[in-house]
């Protein structure tokens, strides 16, 4: 339970290698031929997006971290309310990033996408920088998400609502989503 009437499977792949290692080729094999950078949001896509880029024979990545660091120039920044989290953040990329990513194709990666704030919130930093998302790419889609053109994933995933008897129901929609949270 994350809060009263609102539940998630846990679904953890960042310390999983054998996972990590199974899930990163279906993935590459999903993605547009060409793609220039992989991009992800700190932390749990990072171990993930790393996988994909190695298969990829990429020499690096692009993370969107999730405080602002001292050591960053021209830190281009996106506010989302996480699913995860429960609260609001911010997603900040670096401004050498953003150079690096500018004009190129990118795919996006993480590993489950929900609402698709993380996602929107990763694009509109891409979009920000000048970068053409080419894809958005997640080992798991949740609700109205897993019926998205534009969303390559490997399997839905399910937000629940616990019931008085100690079982849980499958919430299906955003708006049923909504409700559960307010």
């Amino acid at each position: 339970k994350i809060k009263p009437g609102l539940a998630l499977a846990s679904f953890v792949m960042l310390s999983d290698t054998e996972l990590i290692s199974a899930v990163a080729p279906a993935l590459v094999e999903r993605l547009p031929k060409e793609v220039d950078y992989l991009m992800t949001a700190e932390a749990k896509g990072m171990c993930l997006t790393h996988e994909m880029s190695r298969l990829m024979g990429m020499k690096e990545f692009i993370v969107a971290r999730k405080s602002r660091k001292p050591y960053m120039l021209n830190p281009v920044g996106v506010t989302l309310h996480s699913v995860t989290t429960q609260s609001e953040q911010t997603l900040y990329l670096d401004g050498a990033d953003a150079e690096k990513i500018r004009g190129k194709r990118v795919a996006l990666v993480d590993d489950v996408i929900a609402t698709g704030e993380s996602v929107r919130a990763i694009e509109e930093l891409a979009k920000k920088a000048g970068a053409q998302v080419v894809a958005k790419a997640a080992v798991l889609a949740e609700l109205e998400t897993a019926s998205r053109p534009d969303v390559i994933f490997l399997k839905e995933h399910y937000v629940f609502r616990p019931m008085p008897d100690g079982t849980f129901e499958p919430i299906w929609t955003m708006a049923e989503y909504e409700k559960q949270i307010q």
